[in-house]
């Protein structure tokens, strides 16, 4: 990026270093989550998502039929089967869950007196007997078994039906896209006034800006709901879009009049004198110029929102028609802890979205880091 002066800054290539680095992270555990949204419970299991084009190791046991399924045959009692599954191989297979893979396919080998099994290569198992079988369950056949890739939409039916996540993403949509516009037009009035009018205490408001971003939200959330109580607010997604706006201004009104105040000066001064009211310089000056500061207060205000869960549960409710993404996550660790592909699947759709933001405007992200060092060089 180049500089007003034409100089390239010394630091791009370390914001430049961060930004990648912070997309690699993001992305790779993003990539392992679509993944594991396609796969099934066991497959999740057994292996990896890096391991999901290949064949899985899996093992298991399957029990024989037992002394009703007989048949004398050339003076022996015989029940025959299968262990394997659709699609599946056999690796070895064996009698004990200590030693699950102690034979190879085709071996023989005795488990009682005069009992003979043959687990053949193709999963068919022979199990033979001079004397007639007395049991009334089967005998256990261990496999271990490789299994083909399998990939299915079904997680996603599920999840977007039967979990109630549709239903919460369409919330989430309405809490963040209003919660995410309404700083930035706030802020962005704000943020000029501090930085290019002269009025009486502007220097002790900017650092009362500065002093709010220390205070932490957790403090006013119940004097912020009694308030919106006693205003007869209450919980809904108005009480939720001011409270969202209040604690995101004070960072956007900080990041934003940091960046207009670098903004060339003579530019603004030859419109005031060619008649430009404050409003006109705001408008067609000022906001064209600092597109790349608000395209990054956006992605964080929007990252921020999307993945809260502390304000919506306090401002918005915990029924099942007011949950958030994260709400319903909350719920699915709670309540579908063993069923990683549902989790896998809720979480890649919780991260879809603001990943998906990110990628689209993290150029802006990047000229908005860099601004400050290049004018300043």
């Amino acid at each position: 990026m180049e500089g007003m002066a034409g100089r390239k800054s010394s630091l791009s290539w370390a914001v430049n270093i961060a930004a990648f680095l912070l997309v690699l992270l993001w992305t790779v555990p993003t990539l392992g989550l679509f993944v594991s949204s396609f796969r099934d419970r066991d497959q999740i299991a057994s292996s990896g998502w890096w391991q999901s084009f290949s064949g899985t190791e899996q093992t298991g046991f399957v029990r024989t039929g037992t002394d009703e399924d007989a048949t004398l045959t050339d003076g022996l009692y015989v029940i025959e089967g299968s262990v394997l599954e659709d699609g599946q191989t056999l690796i070895a297979w064996g009698t004990g869950a200590r030693q699950p893979g102690q034979f190879q396919p085709g071996q023989t080998t005795q488990i009682e007196d005069g009992w003979d099994l043959t687990v053949n290569a193709d999963g068919t198992y022979r199990l033979t007997s001079p004397t007639p079988f007395d049991m009334r369950r089967g005998e256990r056949i261990f496999t271990t078994t490789t299994v083909p890739p399998n990939f299915t939409t079904a997680n996603y039916r599920r999840v977007l039906t039967a979990e109630g996540l549709g239903r919460a993403f369409m919330n989430t949509l309405t809490v963040t896209i209003p919660a995410t516009v309404i700083p930035i037009l706030i802020a962005a009035f704000a943020a000029y006034a501090l930085a290019w009018m002269e009025f009486p205490g502007r220097a002790i408001l900017t650092a009362a800006v500065v002093g709010l971003l220390v205070v932490p939200l957790q403090v006013s959330l119940i004097p912020l709901l009694r308030l919106h109580n006693d205003l007869g607010i209450g919980k809904g997604y108005l009480g939720i879009w001011l409270a969202h706006t209040g604690f995101g201004l004070p960072l956007a009104v900080y990041l934003l009049r940091n960046y207009m105040v670098g903004l060339p000066r003579e530019v603004i001064e030859s419109a005031r004198v060619d008649g430009a009211t404050e409003f006109q310089i705001f408008t067609r000056i000022i906001l064209p110029l600092s597109f790349p500061a608000l395209a990054s207060f956006a992605i964080f205000q929007f990252l921020w929102v999307w993945n809260d869960l502390l304000v919506a549960t306090v401002f918005l409710g915990n029924t099942r028609e007011q949950l958030v993404m994260t709400g319903v996550l909350r719920e699915l660790m709670g309540s579908k802890g063993g069923e990683w592909e549902i989790l896998a699947t809720s979480a890649f759709i919780s991260i879809a979205v603001p990943l998906i933001v990110f990628f689209a405007m993290q150029k802006y992200l990047v000229r908005g880091l860099l601004a400050g060092s290049v004018k300043g060089g």
